[in-house]
Formats: C-alpha cells, structure tokens, sequence
C-alpha cells in the first residue's frame, strides 16, 4: 500500500484525523474536491460566521451601547465591504494554517473528487479531468455535509439563499427571511439584525432551537425579540418562495392554516444540513447510505460496513458540529493503531453563538422527564451576577440538573455572556462525573461570568444559592 491512511475530506473531521494518523507514525494522504482546506466550517460555515458576528457585535454596541459607558460617537458608518474583506482574511489565515500543518506533519494532499475503486483504492479525478489512483490500507471519509435542499424551495443563490452565500452579502438587508429557527438562522439573522436589517424568523417548530433545552429557546426568542426587533413566526409551515424583482414573497400557512405572505429582500433557507457523499462511489464497495439524512451507517468504532473503511462527522449519525468530528477523526486515528479511545456522546456540548450566547452538554430537562429520571434542578439569573451587571450583559441565565439522589450533575444548560467558554467547566466535571455540591465547593474568582454556575450549582444543591 501506498498509505497507512487515506482521508477523503479536509473539514475539522478530516484535517485532525490526518494530523492524529501522522502523529502515530501513520503514512496519511488528504483528499479535498476544494483549493482550500477546511471544508465547509473554515470556509462557509463556523470561522467565517464567527468572523461576522464578532464584528456585526462591535457595530451593534457602538450604535446602540457606547453611550451608556460614557462614549459618544457621530457619524457611525458601516463598510459592508471592509467587514466582509476581513471576514475573508480571517478563513485564509486559518485555511493557511492547515497547509502548514499538513507540511508539518508530512502529510501528502491531493485536489479533486475521490472516489473508491474498490476498499482500498482511491481515484482522484481533477478539475481538468485528469485522473490519479492511490492505495491506502485504511480509509477515513470525512466528506461532512451541505445546505438541505427543500423541492418546493429552490435556491437562485441571489435571493433565495443558503447559509453559503449570506456570508458574502455586499449589502444589509431592509427585510430579511430567515426560514428556520435553529442554530445557523438565528446566528445568521442576528449578523443582519445588528447591521439594521429587520429580521424575520419563520420557524415550523414551536420554539426556535428545539433540540436545547426548552428555557433556553423561550429566553433567546425573547432576547433576539427585545434587542434586536428579531419577529418569530412560530407553527409556520412554509410552501413556498418567489423572486418579483429585488423581493423575495415566501408563503406559508400558519398554525391554524391560514394563509400567509412574508416580504423582503433576501430569504436564507437554513433548514438543516444533509451529509455530502456525492461522487464517493460507495455503490463500488458495497456501502448503502440511510433514507433519513443519506448518512453512512457505522459501528461503535465508527467503521462501516466495509473492514478498514471509516467514516466520521456530518457524514454519520449525530449532532453536525466540528468539534464531533475532530475528536471522531481522532478516535479513529488511535483505534487503527490499537489504542483504545473513547467518545461519550452525551458530553458533547452545543453552542449558538449569538448574543447571549447559549450552551448546553447532558440532558435536557424535557428528555429527563421523558426516561422517568428523579432529578433536582438549580438556575441562577445573570441579573443577579456582579460581573454581567458590570458589562450590560444581565440577559440569561444558567441552569443545573442533577440525580435526585446522588447529586451526580445530569445537563447544563446556560444562556448569557460567554456561555460558548463557560460550558467547557461543566464538560469537565460531567467526565469526571462530579456532584452539583462539587461545583458549589469550588472557589470561583469574583467577579466572573463563571461564579453563574457555581450559584446555580448551589440552588440545586438543597437551594443554597448566596446571590439568588
């Protein structure tokens, strides 16, 4: 074999797989379709993304929370041009960071589509056409995911869009559609909603990030709301969509049937993602995709139905988020070397990066309830925190469950300033499978955003919060 290890996809999944296998001593090669590396999160999805809701952020408290601090601006303008450049400087720092590493690590990278010939040859067919084969002994696909498509939508990508192209809008909005209220709709419609856009939310659902626990959907809706003018249209079945013009019209039928009409002048169809395996050439090794999603089944070593064929990330079961799939790629990597790694996936923390931010890891309340499970439950206000009454920063909350009678920490759910860096302390005590009682023994520095958790830790603790 030419390879220990070939990767098909260069995404957080793919990349730190190819560094682990590299690291282990592994002979590893990298296929990317793309001139970039880092798949859709460090090209259209996450960096970019954040790139812009840190900067929408700066515009939106220089115009609306300066003052308070005692500075006084005129004449504020927005260079949606400038914001987008430096958004697109961000990816090429990252994007050159991985072909740094890559050469680091003498890891070969190869462009164009892979595809297998058979389990343990790969063709790589070039834009031009041109073709190559490789030979690995084990395979890593890591081809992640892409926009869902809904028939009765169909994107123009000018102004019926997906999340992809609403990160290169050369202008704000006056009326923008965000159909769905998950995590990438909200962050997107926040970024306009500070830049000045009004910012309508249809959602199908109920609540807006229904898989969270449900206090924190009920407390985002009515911060986005307070804020930020954000509209929510809840129990809207949309229909479909039309361009007249520079307007979009999106229809709908709203809980009690009704038929209704939205207007603006862009639409963002975020409705979810769907795993990407177009053109791997599965049916050539024997692998069938899934119905639902078109995901690849594996084991619980994340091995398909083909011996030395993995798969890894959006492409498989579970959340789509880059941090799965990074510490997927690197279970994989050990486990072809006979370690013996480990994923608990009820650990794996969720974050909307909006403002406040919202986290969560474990158990929601609403699954709790669901198994029969006996648990305790503690929240503490940020109203109530030094530190967030320091900053204008007092929406939100943080919420603590736990074992009705060991007291062992079950789910922790947080909305408010910084919740994207404080989850990381209730991932570490839920491995470590610490009590609610631990966290309130823990001295937490003052002021900090972080002392939240320690009272909410306490309030469910036999209700011994200090501040509450």
């Amino acid at each position: 074999m030419q390879y220990d290890v070939i990767v098909i996809g260069s995404g957080p999944g793919g990349y730190v797989a190819a560094i682990r296998c590299a690291q282990l001593g592994l002979k590893t090669a990298v296929i990317e379709k793309y001139s970039t590396f880092g798949g859709t999160c460090l090209n259209v999805g996450c960096i970019p993304s954040k790139a812009l809701l840190d900067s929408s952020e700066h515009y939106h408290n220089a115009a609306h929370n300066f003052e308070a601090h005692g500075i006084s601006l005129s004449n504020l303008k927005l260079d949606m041009k400038k914001m987008i450049d430096r958004k697109n400087d961000v990816i090429a720092q990252n994007t050159a960071g991985i072909t740094f590493l890559f050469k680091k690590n003498k890891i070969d990278s190869f462009q164009g589509v892979g595809s297998f010939v058979d389990k343990n040859t790969i063709k790589i067919t070039k834009e031009d056409g041109a073709t190559e084969e490789i030979k690995g002994k084990n395979i890593i696909i890591a081809t992640g995911s892409k926009p869902t498509a809904l028939p009765f939508l169909p994107v123009d990508k000018k102004r019926i869009i997906t999340s992809t192209e609403a990160l290169n809008l050369t202008e704000v909005p006056k009326n923008l559609i965000v159909i769905g209220g998950g995590v990438i709709g909200l962050e997107l419609g926040s970024v306009y909603a500070r830049l000045g856009a009004k910012v309508t939310v249809v959602e199908y659902a109920k609540s807006i990030i229904a898989t969270m626990d449900a206090g924190l959907g009920k407390e985002l809706q009515r911060v986005l709301k307070k804020n930020l003018g954000m509209e929510f249209l809840m129990g809207h079945k949309v229909s479909g969509a039309a361009t007249k013009g520079k307007k979009v019209i999106v229809t709908a039928e709203d809980a009690k049937g009704q038929a209704v009409e939205i207007e603006g002048d862009y639409c963002i169809v975020a409705v979810g993602r769907t795993a990407y395996t177009a053109g791997l050439g599965l049916e050539n090794i024997g692998i069938k995709t899934e119905e639902r999603g078109n995901k690849i089944p594996v084991n619980d070593h994340l091995e398909t139905s083909v011996e030395g064929v993995y798969a890894i990330g959006d492409v498989i079961k579970g959340a789509m988020l880059a941090h799965k799939a990074e510490d997927e790629g690197i279970y994989v990597a050990e486990r072809i070397v006979g370690q013996k790694p480990h994923i608990d996936y009820n650990l794996i923390p969720g974050v909307v990066y909006t403002w406040p931010e919202v986290a969560s890891v474990g158990k929601t309340e609403e699954q709790l309830k669901e198994e029969g499970k006996k648990y305790k439950s503690g929240s503490f206000s940020f109203k109530a925190s030094g530190r967030a009454k320091a900053s204008g920063d007092t929406d939100g909350f943080i919420k603590v469950l736990a074992d009705a009678d060991t007291d062992e920490i079950l789910g922790v759910h947080m909305i408010g300033p910084r919740a994207a860096d404080m989850i990381a302390e209730a991932v570490v005590a839920m491995e470590y499978r610490a009590s609610a009682e631990d966290i309130g023994r823990i001295c937490h520095a003052h002021p900090t955003f972080t002392e939240a958790f320690k009272e909410a830790a306490l309030a469910a603790t036999s209700n011994r919060a200090i501040h509450a």
